[in-house]
């Protein structure tokens, strides 16, 4: 008779009085942060990809350094480095719908976009990867950019809760309530060709009756916000206290508040924005940040080199970066910022000198570099990285004002 041999579970050897079976690295909030960080990159870099796998798997490593190093918003800028993949893909896209056409099939009109629009493409990614689990279904319907959504890494921020996860915050999505067909509130269904009528739940009867809003937050029973929001809206929450009741299964009650809520009120890492720029000068101008991004860096490998600016501005034990409330990261592509800069007509009307003089500093994040380039992922967590002192410092010191 055949026994099973039993492994010894290494993961859960306590020995050394580390339980390593779990992630212990579990962020924790303590003080509201009113102090944000961007970073903004171009959406050309997917269309260098060699095939839609890696486009996906670029997108999720760059998920990955947003998420590891608390990015707040994340630019996708148009370099004009895209150009030659975007027109061979839309030949490419208009021969194929004409041959469906021909052959009576439906044209595509949620086409894959990495290359004919890898701005968009990237974008989609990144807002994937950022929404909690529980809510993709819901705000994601099939689209071909998923098709390889099985090759995205998680990124398991902080509010990508479990069902059973503490936390006074969460997120949601609006609720469409059923119409009423009759005048007691029941439906009328079909049942082995009988009508029968179906009541209702009455968490749906309560929010209608109150002008409320139902809120799937992934907790096996609806929410309740005092507030009357379209369905299949994203929604944050806060509870009164750290851990949602469920008692008799009725439906929790919680304010709807403004995204940036958990972050300048408790202090949570919350996830990251969104948005597209249609050049590199816009990334600046079009700032949502009241003031603007006031603490600016430009990267490229003609620029002064990170760490021995780090090095010298704390060599005193006094910080010579100023405090700021909204620093921004700007990465170029393949052809760096350079590119991008040339290829931006309104820096061209303006007669600006460089793409050096956009920004307060600009960096080499990686000096006597190995290899002859740097991909702009990479760049993401070297850089990152190499900055992540300087936005920590900076948090503790405007805490101490």
């Amino acid at each position: 008779m055949a026994h099973k041999r039993k492994h010894k579970d290494i993961s859960r050897d306590f020995s050394n009085g580390a339980d390593t079976s779990k992630p212990t690295a579990v962020y924790q909030a303590k003080e509201g942060r009113s102090y944000t960080l961007s970073v903004a990159l171009p959406g050309s870099i997917v269309a260098n990809a060699k095939s839609h796998e890696l486009q996906a798997v670029l997108a999720g490593q760059i998920g990955r350094a947003l998420a590891v190093f608390c990015v707040d918003e994340v630019v996708i800028f148009n370099d004009g480095q895209a150009q030659q993949h975007i027109e061979k893909d839309r030949w490419r896209q208009k021969q194929m719908n004409q041959r469906r056409l021909a052959e009576g099939r439906e044209v595509n009109h949620q086409p894959y976009t990495g290359d004919s629009d890898p701005d968009h493409f990237l974008m989609y990614l990144l807002s994937y990867l950022e929404t909690p689990p529980y809510l993709r279904r819901t705000l994601f319907p099939f689209h071909r950019n998923l098709k390889f959504q099985g090759m995205l890494p998680s990124l398991d921020m902080p509010h990508h809760l479990r069902s059973g996860g503490k936390c006074q915050y969460r997120e949601g999505v609006t609720v469409e309530s059923p119409p009423s067909n009759s005048m007691n509130g029941n439906a009328m269904m079909k049942e082995n060709g009988k009508k029968k009528k179906k009541r209702r739940s009455k968490e749906y009867e309560e929010a209608a009756g109150n002008s409320r809003t139902l809120v799937d937050a992934g907790l096996g029973t609806h929410v309740e916000v005092e507030a009357s929001i379209p369905p299949n809206t994203r929604v944050t929450l806060k509870f009164p206290s750290e851990i949602p009741g469920l008692e008799n299964q009725r439906p929790n009650f919680a304010e709807a508040v403004a995204p940036d809520a958990p972050r300048e009120e408790a202090g949570y890492y919350w996830g990251y924005t969104i948005r597209r720029a249609p050049s590199l000068s816009t990334v600046l101008t079009e700032c949502t940040y009241d003031g603007g991004y006031d603490f600016t860096f430009g990267t490229s490998e003609r620029g002064k080199s990170l760490s021995e600016l780090v090095h010298a501005t704390y060599k005193d034990g006094e910080s010579k970066i100023p405090a700021f409330k909204h620093m921004l990261v700007v990465f170029g592509g393949v052809a760096g910022l350079e590119a991008a800069f040339t290829a931006d007509e309104e820096l061209k009307r303006m007669d600006v000198k460089g793409p050096e003089s956009l920004f307060d500093y600009w960096v080499n994040v990686c000096e006597e570099q190995g290899s002859r380039t740097i991909r702009t992922e990479e760049a993401m967590w070297i850089g990152l990285s190499g900055l992540r002192d300087v936005v920590l410092r900076n948090g503790r010191c405007l805490l101490d004002t």
